[in-house]
């Protein structure tokens, strides 16, 4: 059994036109997330799974044991997922993902709780706006349960020659740079792109279409970005730090999305 938090039993399912949110409660429901994780990242987006992984057609790794999954199910089938790290998970593993990337430690020690995303993804054949929209209501559900106070995780943008995504970081840059409070950083030992060695110019309509919609969405919550990005190899792609302060969040958002 994984590690599972009160909110599994505080979470009230949320449900709309035969789709269903919720968390994870059996080793069972979260296989079908790494899969769902596998199919998504490594077969359609050219992620580069470990030799264990390719065997088994499993995305995992050693937070999935202590952190919440929350899914979308859909015809009684895992179809979406969404990975959520708190402090006490990542205090289990050491710490939280992305520090493998960024420098997190301007937002740490933030009072209350915070929330680390990751693994976002949705079946092919589920892929629209209905969905999407169930899995941001879970998350909305989960954020007010455990009045988490920021919310972060890596943004990515596909592919890792940052000289072709060089508008996308930046537009991100001079439109969504966090404060010094929150601003995380690209480690130096990465792969690192220095925002500092980015001189195009951009286009805000021609960005903002080719910005992946999960990017996209964290920005309208108010997201805002660290300071430099970092080529991912294993997945394909360039991640910056997206950071957002839940009290940016407009009220009626909130509760738009958690009701």
């Amino acid at each position: 059994m994984t590690h599972q938090t009160a909110a599994v039993q505080a979470l009230i399912p949320i449900s709309a036109d035969g789709i269903e949110v919720r968390l994870a409660a059996n080793r069972a429901e979260v296989a079908a997330a790494q899969r769902i994780r596998y199919r998504v990242f490594y077969e359609e987006m050219g992620a580069k799974p470990s030799a264990a992984m390719q065997a088994l057609e499993l995305d995992f790794d050693d937070y999935d044991e202590v952190c919440d999954h929350l899914l979308v199910l859909a015809e009684g089938e895992v179809v979406g997922t969404y990975r959520l790290i708190r402090r006490h998970a990542a205090q289990h593993v050491g710490r939280f993902y992305s520090a493998g990337e960024f420098d997190l430690s301007a937002f740490l020690d933030t009072p209350g709780e915070i929330l680390e995303l990751g693994r976002s993804c949705v079946d092919a054949r589920w892929r629209h706006r209905g969905t999407l929209q169930m899995l941001w209501q879970g998350l909305a559900a989960y954020m007010v349960e455990n009045d988490i106070q920021v919310l972060f995780g890596c943004g990515s943008l596909p592919g890792t020659e940052p000289e072709l995504l060089a508008p996308q970081l930046a537009y991100l840059r001079d439109n969504h740079l966090a404060p010094p409070e929150l601003r995380g950083s690209a480690l130096p030992h990465q792969d690192r792109v220095d925002f500092d060695d980015i001189d195009v110019a951009w286009d805000a309509r021609k960005v903002l279409a080719s910005l992946p919609p999960l990017l996209k969405g964290y920005l309208r919550l108010g997201g805002m970005v660290g300071d430099g990005a970092v080529i991912d190899h294993q997945f394909n792609t360039t991640d910056v730090l997206v950071v957002v302060n839940t009290a940016d969040i407009a009220g009626r958002y909130v509760k738009r999305f958690s009701a």
